[in-house]
């Protein structure tokens, strides 16, 4: 009997001690305080057992801030990458299909000829004609450029009207061939390796 008196006071002595702290706190001058921005994580914690419990640590919340990126000065690469471009002329057809217009556009100086033959196709790209791809390979003077269409594609090459003709084929030969760094006498066009007969 007297083990199971004192068993029960090794448990009843915790919880007095415990509301004991709790009167005491309630008095205190904090805790009449309403603070609407407090939330229910960042109050203080009341034992409600006597038995231990494991508790997380007690203090500031932490939060994940994520600053706003900052404009970083440019570094000597970004500068040289800027800087690696070049304006070269590119020639494309006026609106009755007679004559060349020219326009400057900067191109990259690792690869100004693809560069220029992309900035002439990116304006003929139409509903139903689409071409999706393309390279160009310079030897011995002469510029090969394959073409290749999109597989939506409503239209072939060969479907083209002579003005449509002129606007792509002729303002990218006259483009290759009038830039005399580049050297082009001549330009083929191909469709996936295969010479385009018009």
């Amino acid at each position: 009997m007297k083990k199971f008196i004192r068993a029960r006071f090794r448990y009843i002595l915790p919880l007095i001690l415990s509301a004991m702290v709790i009167s005491a706190s309630s008095c205190s001058p904090n805790s009449t305080e309403n603070n609407s921005n407090e939330t229910p994580s960042e109050k203080s914690p009341v034992a409600s057992s006597p038995f231990p419990t494991p508790r997380s640590e007690i203090g500031t919340p932490k939060t994940d801030i994520t600053p706003l990126p900052s404009p970083s000065p440019k570094t000597p690469n970004q500068n040289k990458a800027a800087s690696s471009k070049v304006d070269v002329t590119v020639y494309t057809s006026d609106l009755q299909c007679q004559d060349y217009v020219s326009k400057k556009v900067s191109v990259s100086v690792n690869k100004p000829v693809a560069d220029a033959v992309g900035e002439i196709l990116a304006e003929r790209d139409t509903g139903d004609f689409n071409i999706s791809n393309y390279r160009v390979n310079v030897k011995n003077g002469i510029a090969t450029v394959d073409l290749r269409l999109s597989p939506n594609s409503q239209r072939q090459f060969s479907s083209l009207s002579s003005c449509e003709q002129f606007a792509i084929f002729g303002s990218l030969k006259k483009t290759l061939t009038s830039n005399p760094k580049w050297n082009i006498k001549d330009v083929r066009f191909t469709e996936a390796g295969e010479e385009i007969l018009l």
